[in-house]
C-alpha cells in the first residue's frame, strides 16, 4: 500500500493559500514583503530567509511568513523553516488559523513529524484537510494505529471527513488485518455519499484482496461506474496477490480493450503474472510495450522484467535486460542470482554475488538468502562458508530470515554441527528456524536429536504441517512407532493430515515402523494422492517383500494418470529384486528407456545386478556390468558380491571384490561379506589374511547392534552384550531357545560364527548376536501377544533368520525385523521373505 502526499499536499495548498497580490487586514503590503514574497514566488528560499532575518516585526504579514513556511515544504528544507519558526515566536505572532496550519503542513512535509503533531495538538484545528494530513504521515511511516486513533479523535470531535479520510483509512485497517473494521467503514461511507469516489473504492478493493475476498472486492469494481487506472491496477494486483494471475492478465488485456492508458503499476503487475504463470511470450510483449511507452528507464519496469525472464526461466534474455539497465539495484543483481540458481548454475551465482558487492551495491536480505540457497544446492560448504565469514568481516547484523538460510545451507551440506551454532546464536527463532534444524537432523541421519529438538520446541513454539513432516522421517528412522502414533495423533487434532506432505510422511513412517497395515489404510484414505505418495507406497511393499503388491500399485498409479520418474522405478526395481520377480524386473527396467524416455541411472542398474544375483544368475549379472554404457560403482559390484554369498560362488566373490576394494577401499562391510564368503566355504586361512588385510589399513568393523522400543523408552544391544540390566534372563530364555530347536532336529548354522572355533565356541558367538538378545528381551518385557518390532544396523545372518522363525512358532508372537536391507514379518515359524534376502 502505498500513501501519496500529493493530492493531500494539494487540497492543503488550496486552503491555505493567501492572495499574493493584497495585504492582511488593515495592513498595506510593505517592500520588505514585497520582496521577501518575490524570492519566495522563483524559489530563492536563501535570500528569503536572510531578508527574513533582517526585516522588523512590523513591517512583515501573514502571507510573508506562510510563503515562506510554503516554500520551506516544498523544498523539504527544515532547517530554514525552523529558523522562519523561531523568528515568528520571538515576534510573538500567535500561532493559529492559517499560520499555525502553515506551520504544522512545513514540519509534517520536512519529515518532522513530532513537531508538527505539537503544533496541531496546539491549534486543536478542525479543519479536515490538516486532520488527514496527520492520518496520512503517520500512515506513510507505517504508524497505523496512531493514523486510526487521529480517525476516532476526529469522529469525536464531530469532524465529517472526506474521501482522502477514507481512503487512507481503510488502507490502515487493511495493512493491520482488520478486514471487519473496514466493512463497517465500507458502510459508513455510503451513508456519507462517497460510494462513488473512486479513491474509496479503489482502496475498499484493495482492501478485500488482502484479506483474500476476491469475489467482494470484484463486485466493488463492477459496480464502480467511472473507472480510473488506479481501479484497473487494483484488480490485477489484487488477483495477482491472491494466486490468480491468469484472471490478473484477463483484466489486463479488458484494459487494452478498452483503451484505458496504462502505467506504469499496470505494465509491473502484469509482469509480475507473467512471472508467475510462466507465460514467456506475453512478457516478451509487455517489455515491447514498455520500451515503445518509454518506461524501459524506470528501474522498477527492469527490475520486474529481470526477474519475469529469470522466472520463466530465460537465462539469456534475464542477461540481456541485465545489461541493457542503465542503473541497477541490488533488486536486479538478487533477480539475475536468482537467475543462475534456477537454471542450477550456482557456482555463477556465487560469483555475481561477490561481483555485486565489488560494483559497490550493498546485499540485502533477498541477495544473501539467494546467495546462500546456491551454496545450498550444490552443496558447497566450503563456499557457504566463505559467505558466513564475509557477513563477520563487514559486521553485518544476521537477521532471522538470514539466519534462517545458513542453518539451511550448513544442513543440506550436511554440517549440522555449524547449523546448531547458527540456531544457537538467533536470539528470536521462528517456526522456520525449528523446521530447518529438525528437518536437517532428520535427513543427515540425526534422529535422535530431531526428536530431541522437537520437544524443546514444544515449550517455546507451536509446531505446523512442515513440522510434522519433517519429525516423522526421525521416527521412521528408528522405527520409533510409539512415538510416531503421538505425534499422528498431535496431527489429527491440529487438522494436518489434509496436508498431503504430512499424509505422505505418515505412510513412510509406518512403513518403515513395520506397520504396512496402518500404511495401507491411510494410502487408500487419500483421495487424491501424488507421485510421491504412489511411490512410497511401492517403496513400502518392495521393503516388506510383497513383490506382486508394488506391481499392482505400479499399475494403478500409470492408471490414474500419474506419470513415474526415476526414483519410482528404483521403488520398482528394488521390490522386483527382493521378491525374486525376474522376468517382471527386466520389463520395468525395460519400458523405463523405450516408454518414458528415460536413461537408467546407476541405481536403477544396481537394482538389476541385484535381481539377477539374487535368482543365481551371476554370470549375467557380471555380463550386465561389463556392458553399462556408465562407470559401474561400488555399490553395484557390492551387489553382485552379496550375490555370490548368497550363490556361495567364491571364485566370481574373489574377482568382485577387488573391484570393490578399489572403489571403495576404507568401507570395511564389502571386506566382512567376502570373511563370510571364505567362512561358509570353511576356507580359514583366507578369512585370517583378510583380518589382517583390515589390520594393516587401520579399519574398523562396524559393531551390529539392534534396538526395540518398549514403553516409549529404546533398549539397544550389541553384539555379545552382557552389561544390560535383564543380561542373564535374556540368555537363559536364547539357551532354552536353543535347546528347544535342538529337540525339534534343528543345527545352528555355525558359519555364520566367522570364527574358526569349536562348535561350542561358535555357538556361543552365534547366540551373542544383537537381534537375537533384541528379540529376548521384547518376549521378556511386552504383553501377551504384542508384536516385538526390532530393528538392527546391518544385515540379519542366516542363524538369527532361524532363531526369529522358531521364537515367532514357541512364542506365538509376530516377530517384525527390520535390517538394513529390508523387512522380515516372522509368524508361526514361518518369513514373508520366504528366506530370500
Amino acid at each position: 500500500m502505498f500513501f501519496r502526499q500529493s493530492p493531500i499536499a494539494c487540497l492543503l495548498s488550496s486552503n491555505l493559500d493567501v492572495p499574493r497580490s493584497t495585504g492582511v487586514g488593515a495592513f498595506a503590503m510593505s517592500d520588505e514583503n514585497a520582496k521577501i514574497r518575490k524570492f519566495c514566488e522563483v524559489g530563492d528560499l536563501r535570500n528569503a530567509v536572510e531578508l527574513l532575518k533582517k526585516s522588523k516585526k512590523a513591517e512583515l504579514g501573514l502571507n510573508t511568513y506562510c510563503s515562506i513556511l510554503q516554500l520551506c515544504a516544498e523544498h523539504s528544507c527544515l532547517q530554514e523553516g525552523k529558523t522562519t519558526h523561531s523568528i515568528i515566536s520571538s515576534n510573538g505572532i500567535p500561532i493559529e488559523g492559517v499560520l499555525g496550519a502553515k506551520l504544522v503542513f512545513m514540519y509534517v512535509n520536512c519529515g518532522d513529524l513530532r513537531n508538527g503533531r505539537r503544533i496541531f495538538d496546539h491549534i486543536q484545528s478542525d479543519k479536515v484537510f490538516l486532520w488527514n494530513l496527520m492520518m496520512s504521515q503517520y500512515a506513510k511511516i507505517g504508524d497505523c494505529h496512531e493514523s486510526i486513533n487521529h480517525f476516532r479523535k476526529m469522529q469525536k470531535r464531530g469532524i465529517t471527513g472526506n474521501s482522502y479520510t477514507f481512503s487512507c483509512i481503510i488502507k490502515c485497517f487493511a495493512i493491520l488485518g482488520r478486514v471487519g473494521e473496514c466493512k463497517r467503514i465500507h458502510g459508513y461511507v455510503y451513508k456519507l455519499g462517497f460510494g462513488s469516489y473512486n479513491s474509496v473504492v479503489n482502496s475498499l478493493i484493495a482492501a478485500y484482496f488482502k484479506d483474500g475476498r476476491v469475489d467482494s472486492a470484484h463486485n466493488l469494481f463492477d459496480e464502480l461506474g467511472d473507472r480510473d487506472v488506479v481501479s484497473w491496477n487494483s484488480m490485477i494486483s489484487g488477483y495477482v496477490m491472491n494466486g490468480f494471475s491468469h484472471t490478473a492478465l484477463e483484466i489486463f488485456i479488458q484494459m487494452l480493450i478498452l483503451r484505458v492508458a496504462v502505467d506504469l503499476a499496470t505494465l509491473v503487475n502484469a509482469l509480475v503474472a507473467c512471472a508467475n504463470i510462466g507465460s514467456l511470450s506475453l512478457g516478451r510483449a509487455l517489455h515491447g510495450y514498455g520500451v515503445k511507452a518509454c518506461f524501459s528507464r524506470e528501474v522498477m519496469f527492469n527490475n520486474t522484467l529481470l526477474d519475469m525472464y529469470s522466472k520463466c526461466c530465460n537465462l539469456n534474455d534475464a542477461i540481456q535486460a541485465f545489461e541493457k539497465m542503465g542503473q541497477t539495484t541490488v533488486v536486479s543483481w538478487t533477480s539475475l542470482i536468482s537467475a543462475y540458481v534456477r537454471e542450477g548454475l550456482f557456482d555463477e551465482a556465487i560469483r555475481l554475488f561477490y561481483e555485486m558487492e565489488s560494483k559497490g551495491v550493498s546485499p540485502d536480505v533477498y541477495s544473501i538468502t539467494s546467495v546462500l540457497h546456491a551454496c545450498a544446492c550444490s552443496n558447497s560448504l566450503d563456499k557457504g562458508r566463505d559467505v558466513h565469514n564475509y557477513f563477520r568481516k563487514n559486521n553485518m547484523a544476521l537477521s532471522l530470515p538470514v539466519s534462517n538460510a545458513l542453518m539451511d545451507m550448513y544442513a543440506k551440506c550436511g554440517s549440522m554441527e555449524e547449523a546448531y551454532l547458527v540456531f544457537s546464536q538467533t536470539p528470536v527463532k521462528d517456526i522456520v528456524s525449528w523446521n530447518t534444524m529438525i528437518g536437517g537432523y532428520s535427513k543427515n541421519s540425526l534422529p535422535n536429536e530431531a526428536l530431541k529438538l522437537f520437544g524443546e520446541m514444544q515449550e517455546e513454539s507451536r509446531p505446523d504441517g512442515i513440522t510434522m513432516a519433517c519429525i516423522l522421517p526421525a521416527c521412521g528412522s528408528l522405527a520409533a512407532l510409539k512415538i510416531g502414533r503421538a505425534i499422528h495423533g498431535c496431527i489429527l487434532r491440529n487438522g494436518y493430515s489434509l496436508d498431503l506432505h504430512v499424509a505422505n510422511a505418515l505412510i513412510d513412517l509406518y512403513v518403515k515402523c513395520g506397520s504396512l497395515v496402518h500404511a495401507q489404510l491411510l494410502f487408500h484414505m487419500i483421495p487424491e494422492k501424488d507421485l510421491i505418495t504412489w511411490t512410497v507406497m511401492i517403496a513400502g511393499y518392495g521393503m516388506h517383500g510383497f513383490g506382486a503388491e508394488a506391481i499392482v500399485t505400479f499399475q494403478k498409479m500409470k492408471i490414474a494418470g500419474i506419470k513415474p520418474d526415476e526414483i519410482t522405478f528404483t521403488s520398482i526395481l528394488y521390490a522386483c529384486s527382493h521378491s525374486g520377480l525376474l522376468n517382471e524386473g527386466w520389463g520395468f527396467f525395460n519400458s523405463m528407456i523405450s516408454e518414458c524416455n528415460m536413461q537408467p541411472e546407476l541405481e536403477h542398474y544396481a537394482c538389476m545386478v541385484d535381481l539377477l544375483a539374487r535368482t543365481g544368475n551371476l554370470s549375467k549379472a557380471y555380463q550386465f556390468i561389463e556392458t553399462m554404457p556408465i562407470k559401474p560403482d561400488a555399490t553395484i559390484w557390492g551387489a553382485l558380491l552379496c550375490g555370490c554369498r548368497i550363490h556361495h560362488d567364491v571364485e566370481l566373490a574373489e574377482k568382485v571384490a577387488e573391484h570393490v576394494f578399489e572403489l571403495e577401499p576404507q568401507n570395511t562391510g564389502y571386506y566382512v561379506l567376502l570373511a563370510n564368503i571364505y567362512a561358509e566355504a570353511k576356507k580359514w586361512e583366507e578369512v585370517k589374511k583378510l583380518r589382517e588385510r583390515i589390520g594393516k589399513r587401520g579399519l574398523k568393523k562396524s559393531p551390529g547392534c539392534s534396538w526395540i522400543e518398549v514403553q516409549g523408552k529404546f533398549a539397544i544391544f550389541v553384539s555379545a552384550d552382557t552389561s544390560h540390566p535383564q543380561a542373564e534372563r535374556i540368555v537363559s530364555l536364547l539357551n532354552n531357545m536353543r535347546i528347544k530347536m535342538k529337540n525339534e532336529g534343528y543345527s545352528p548354522k555355525m558359519r555364520y560364527a566367522l570364527v574358526n572355533a569349536d562348535d561350542t565356541e561358535k555357538e556361543t558367538a552365534l547366540c551373542g548376536h544383537s537381534e537375537k538378545l533384541a528379540m529376548a528381551f521384547g518376549i521378556l518385557n511386552l504383553p501377551p501377544g504384542r508384536t516385538i518390532r526390532v530393528t538392527k544396523n546391518l544385515r540379519v545372518c542366516n542363524d538369527c533368520h532361524e532363531m526369529a522363525k522358531f521364537m515367532s512358532k514357541t512364542a506365538r508372537r509376530e516377530i517384525i525385523l527390520r535390517d538394513s536391507n529390508r523387512f522380515h514379518h516372522f509368524k508361526d515359524g514361518f518369513c514373508t521373505c520366504r528366506d530370500f534376502w
